[in-house]
């Protein structure tokens, strides 16, 4: 389980466009099974990018 211990501001919009190009990307290339799923991988990207303190 990916847990954040702060709130950041994100819309849900650039979580689900994120996710649906790691989707695709992974589609494309037929990328081995991973941990996280689409989402998760994405919401982790965009918290980094927001505070980069991940």
């Amino acid at each position: 389980m990916l847990s954040y211990p702060a709130t950041i501001p994100l819309s849900s919009r650039a979580l689900n466009d994120l996710a649906g190009l790691i989707r695709e990307h992974r589609n494309e290339h037929r990328s081995r099974w991973r941990r996280l799923n689409p989402g998760r991988q994405a919401l982790l990207a965009l918290a980094h990018l927001r505070n980069g303190d991940i």
